[in-house]
């Protein structure tokens, strides 16, 4: 699939991240292996490399590690956020203190390899289900203090966001459900708190409560744990009325299955919890 080049998020959202990152790391004493070993002004190469195939995500993090370690340390990049990279490409050259190099490195690492992995796990699994209109979107299940960035690594991966966070829409779920009464006085007080900026959407588990939520006028549907005949049975319920989105521990094994009944949206919580790490490496380039 050909998937639009992600805008990079504002480095004044990243620098937190980072600092939080190496300040955890650093602890009390520094790099006391590195100070151990390296002269203090000793000066070195080394190249950041994807050791497998995947989509990249986490460029700018990788830089602002380095940067905020030395300022003096020269990152250049050889590929960008969303890019597709073959196993062992070199992703970017990095020159400088070899002491502040290897202190940068793992930090580095860390943002890349677990960015990469949610945007190359997202790239497999929109081009699995290529054949159906349905858009792969991520959760709220995300690490804390990750999410944004695990949320544009999914955009890099060619997936949308859900909600940000619970100020983006309002979302009743079972328990909002069960604590107001019902459905209906559910989404009447919500309609009615909402006025016309704030989206609603309501989730559902049968398709008798599909039917209360697009009696109450909901242009939207979270269709939770349905199985794919019950699923089929909802879209054509909504068809007209509402937009849909499946909801409910979906994999890459049964996403297909998913699609297949003809939902708008997918929405899974692997895609920021369970993809693995993909494989990148900082390697020494005399």
């Amino acid at each position: 699939m050909t998937v639009k080049k992600e805008p990079a998020l504002d480095e004044v959202l990243l620098r937190p991240l980072v600092e939080a990152a190496l300040i955890e790391d650093l602890g009390r004493r520094g790099d006391v292996t590195s100070q151990a070993t390296i002269p203090a002004d000793m000066q070195a190469q080394l190249q950041i490399k994807a050791r497998q195939a995947g989509v990249i995500c986490g460029m700018d993090l990788a830089r602002l590690s380095f940067a905020l370690v030395d300022a003096q340390i020269e990152f250049r990049a050889q590929v960008y956020d969303g890019q597709n990279v073959a196993a062992g490409a070199v992703l970017a050259t990095v020159r400088g203190n070899a002491r502040h190099l290897l202190t940068a490195e793992r930090t580095a690492l860390n943002f890349m390899t677990h960015l990469s992995g949610i945007a190359t796990e997202t790239r497999q699994i929109v081009d699995s289900i290529a054949a159906f209109p349905a858009q792969i979107t991520c959760t709220r299940k995300t690490i804390p203090g990750l999410r944004i960035v695990q949320k544009y690594a999914v955009r890099c991966g060619g997936g949308r966001n859900h909600r940000l966070g619970l100020d983006d829409a309002i979302l009743i779920k079972d328990n909002h459900i069960a604590i107001a009464g019902d459905i209906k006085t559910a989404i009447q007080q919500a309609q009615d708190f909402a006025g016309h900026l704030i989206p609603v959407e309501v989730e559902v588990d049968t398709l008798e409560q599909l039917e209360q939520a697009l009696d109450a006028g909901v242009s939207l549907v979270l269709l939770d744990n349905m199985a794919p005949e019950v699923l089929s049975k909802a879209v054509a319920m909504c068809q007209g009325r509402a937009k849909t989105e499946a909801s409910g521990g979906i994999t890459p094994a049964t996403v297909q299955a998913v699609a297949k009944t003809g939902v708008d949206f997918i929405a899974m919580g692997y895609l920021t919890h369970s993809s693995t790490a993909l494989d990148i490496g900082l390697d020494f380039s005399a």
